[in-house]
């Protein structure tokens, strides 16, 4: 039986489908209506981990769930990332000195309208800032109380490494799918480790239903190809936590409706094999 939830840092329990909101819109006007609706609905259908950052509109993503959901529901985590900020000319850039990682998390806890976040994510490792210096950094946020738990975000095996040397690492967040398996080394490092592995783009984009045995196993379950590529995510490994986004309410549950598709061993067998390793 594959299990449906998953404790983050050990102690946080989500359920392991949850929902990206990078996608929806967060202009003024019937877009933002909508996308309020689309995030109270993913509550609504169950959903307790949503996943937002301070790239996302420059924080306006963030201000949104806060107006959607808060005060949110005592089971729903809200984890965002920081660590990528933008010059007056627009121009956006990896950034983890200590005091622009602060000022973010700052600004993280005001829109969210929170004294804490429960797992917050280091955007990107910054190659000009020391490592110790970033991780540093959230550690003493964690100290302070304005930070529960610690994740990274598209990270090598090796770097994963030296960060557990630095910090206790609750969560990693990098890109992979049923078509993209590049970070399958990282995947199972975490999954030795027990800790949480959120797959972005968990659905390779318009290619979901490209391979025949994609398309023939979706047609065998009466199900869609997205979601065939998200039961496959969940049935890889218990601490995978897919985060599918989108800003309509009915992709939203056709992806959450994936939670509840089981794959036979011999479907998976022949499901395992499209991939792109890297």
């Amino acid at each position: 039986m594959t299990p449906t939830t998953f404790r983050i840092g050990g102690d946080l329990e989500v359920r392991r489908l949850g929902f990206g909101a990078m996608k929806l819109p967060t202009e003024p006007g019937d877009a933002r209506k909508a996308s309020l609706a689309v995030a109270r609905r993913a509550v609504e259908l169950g959903v307790t981990l949503i996943d937002t950052a301070h790239m996302y509109g420059w924080g306006a993503n963030e201000e949104l769930l806060a107006e959607a959901l808060h005060p949110y529901p005592e089971e729903l985590l809200v984890t965002t990332k920081v660590g990528v900020s933008r010059s007056p000319s627009g121009e956006w850039g990896l950034d983890g000195r200590p005091d622009v990682l602060r000022a973010q998390v700052d600004d993280a806890l005001r829109r969210l309208r929170v004294d804490r976040v429960e797992l917050l994510q280091l955007h990107r490792i910054d190659p000009e800032t020391p490592l110790a210096d970033q991780l540093g950094t959230l550690r003493d946020l964690r100290t302070e109380g304005k930070i529960g738990r610690i994740g990274l975000s598209e990270v090598t095996v090796a770097e994963l490494c030296r960060a557990r040397e630095i910090v206790d690492v609750a969560s990693v967040q990098n890109r992979y799918n049923l078509l993209d398996r590049e970070h399958e080394p990282v995947l199972e490092a975490c999954a030795a480790a027990g800790i949480a592995f959120l797959p972005w783009r968990p659905v390779a984009h318009g290619t979901a239903g490209a391979t025949a045995e994609v398309a023939a196993v979706a047609a065998e379950l009466g199900a869609t190809p997205t979601q065939v590529a998200l039961a496959w995510l969940l049935d890889r490994s218990p601490v995978v936590l897919p985060i599918p986004g989108t800003a309509r309410k009915d992709h939203l549950e056709e992806n959450l409706a994936a939670a509840d598709l089981r794959l036979t061993p011999a479907q998976r067998a022949r499901l395992d094999g499209p991939a792109e390793t890297g």
